[in-house]
């Protein structure tokens, strides 16, 4: 009862601290954070008021809870070029903010605040919000990322202890709360570790996952057998500093009782600035995972090319990239998941002695499962027919899915019975389905949402060739996905964007074939030679399940052991 009364008073005070700065920024966070069921019956609402004043505030509100991006942004400015009452407006401006919709000039000042760090301009959104509370909470979060601040601390000589490594990782997010890439990699690492021998445990971040809207959890998650450890105070300090400084504070006793022989880290670098100074307190070496780049997956997050190119020249990615590079070179060894952000880090100044790249990897019991695409469609209640494509991804606009949607239409045009499975969830879903629409083919398109990492290998084994049809932006060039390795460990063809990142997995390798990004006429040949030409698309399935035999868990938790290990002594 105590760690429960714990995290609601976490959750009461979080949301009393985002009122004070903002009421209209706390409505918008929380219609992010509620149920499908309860943003889409809101929506029907909002479609049913009449006409009037705020009949375009209600148009692109509701368009916006709908996930329907486009129509939101139109409706929205249309709203707010329209002059609407306070309330609404603040809440509008709030929308427009999350949209990357321009801002009338006569907009709150802490609104174009946030418009301005959203955009990129740091110390211009500072400036503007001076003597608020957003104010105040912007100037912390600046500091915190600006390189060559630290957390004050004492720092402790080094020591060597005797025994097997000891590992403490020090997460974002986990399972069982949030699934996704990373806290399936996370989760696969700790337990390959823990099978090399390695003594393992994990603490997220701090106030995760109440701060995610999670109430009900506990101190301590066990899911197969990991210990996922909360960070959970009766309330969170109010800026980003002060939170970090909060988060190492509650890890300190954690690290003592565990007593561990290494810390380890993930990107970003909140994390790694926590995990540093743990470090130095403790006299232990740590390890910095770096599974992205940071600064460019922020700037992927813009709606156009023109705003892409002018996140990257931005203020925010500068500091965002010397930040991560000072970090990355501070860390007593680094851990890239591919060769493309190992030379990347290696351009900034990063010792190459001191980077291993321990690559995405498959459970060794995927390369002996042998099931045919009919016999696993006929498992999920889906057609033996046709020619089946997909993906099981985080649908968001730089995975491209439209592409591939776009690619099914073209081939249907030519006469080929070629079928799509899109499994995941995210911003990009609901275009995704109203494309689909659009072409006519949304009866041979399936969209089973979000499922759970078991039910993930059944989608992967119904599928005939399995497709990564990544946009061209800075960060997909650079970044190696997870889930086709899990198609090839199954013997699936993947046909995939041809990006650095993409190719070093299926073009080197000969997985699969690579088509131009952006492209759905090229995708569609690609797809299209698969289809018809089953020997081929059969060599490419084994030549992945074959590459995916040198990729295996068991092999990373062994490198992982010896990369502890050295740095231990």
């Amino acid at each position: 009862m105590r760690g429960f009364a714990r995290q609601v008073a976490l959750g009461v005070t979080t949301a009393t601290g985002m009122a004070a700065e903002d009421p209209a920024l706390l409505a918008v966070q929380a219609s992010r954070r509620a149920p499908r069921r309860a943003t889409l019956a809101v929506a029907g609402l909002l479609d049913n008021g009449t006409g009037g004043r705020h009949a375009d505030a209600r148009r692109g509100l509701a368009a916006w809870l709908r996930g329907h991006r486009d129509d939101a942004r139109a409706g929205v400015a249309a709203a707010l070029a329209g002059r609407p009452a306070s309330p609404v407006r603040r809440v509008l401006g709030e929308v427009a903010v999350e949209l990357d919709v321009p801002l009338p000039p006569d907009a709150p000042r802490v609104t174009r605040a946030r418009a301005a760090w959203r955009a990129g301009d740091v110390s211009g959104a500072v400036t503007l919000a001076q003597g608020t509370p957003l104010g105040r909470r912007l100037a912390s979060e600046q500091r915190a990322m600006t390189p060559g601040t630290v957390l004050a601390g004492d720092r402790r000589a080094r020591s060597t202890p005797a025994g097997p490594p000891v590992a403490l990782h020090l997460l974002t997010n986990s399972l069982p709360h949030t699934s996704s890439g990373y806290t399936l990699r996370s989760h696969e690492v700790l337990r390959a570790q823990a099978a090399a021998g390695i003594e393992v445990a994990a603490a997220t971040r701090l106030g995760y996952p109440v701060v995610v809207g999670r109430v009900t959890g506990r101190d301590v998650d066990v899911v197969d057998g990991i210990a996922y450890h909360r960070l959970l105070p009766w309330s969170a300090a109010r800026t980003p500093g002060a939170r970090l400084r909060q988060n190492v504070a509650l890890a300190r006793p954690l690290v003592r009782a565990l007593r561990p022989t290494v810390l380890h880290t993930t990107t970003a670098w909140s994390n790694a600035v926590v995990t540093r100074a743990l470090a130095d307190e403790h006299g232990l070496p740590w390890v910095y995972e770096v599974r992205g780049v940071l600064e460019d997956t922020w700037a992927a997050s813009f709606p156009t090319a023109e705003a892409q190119h002018a996140a990257r020249a931005s203020e925010r990615h500068a500091l965002l990239r010397a930040r991560e590079t000072e970090l990355a070179r501070a860390a007593d060894h680094v851990v890239t998941l591919g060769e493309t952000v190992r030379r990347d880090l290696v351009t900034r100044g990063v010792d190459p002695a001191r980077i291993t790249v321990v690559p995405n990897a498959v459970p060794g019991e995927l390369l002996d499962l042998h099931v045919s695409s009919t016999a696993a469609r006929a498992r999920l209640g889906l057609s033996g027919e046709g020619f089946w494509v997909g993906t099981v991804s985080s649908l968001v606009d730089y995975e491209g899915i439209e592409t591939l949607v776009e690619a099914v239409a073209v081939l249907r045009r030519r006469g080929a019975d070629v079928r799509c499975a899109v499994v995941g969830d995210g911003t990009a879903r609901a275009s995704i389905a109203r494309r689909a629409q659009s072409l006519g083919i949304a009866d041979h398109v399936v969209l089973p949402g979000r499922v759970a990492p078991d039910e993930a290998v059944g989608w992967h084994l119904a599928l005939d060739a399995f497709a990564v049809p990544r946009r061209d932006t800075a960060v997909t060039r650079a970044v190696v996905p997870l889930k086709p390795m899990q198609a090839m460990a199954l013997g699936r063809p993947v046909v995939a964007s041809d990006l650095p990142a993409l190719a070093e997995i299926v073009g080197e390798p000969g997985t699969g074939l690579l088509a131009a990004p952006d492209d759905a006429q090229a995708l569609a040949d690609a797809i299209e030679r698969l289809a018809d030409d089953p020997a081929l698309a059969g060599s490419l399935g084994e030549a992945g399940r074959a590459f995916a035999a040198t990729r295996t868990w068991a092999a990373a938790g062994a490198a992982y052991r010896r990369l502890y290990e050295e740095v231990a002594a």
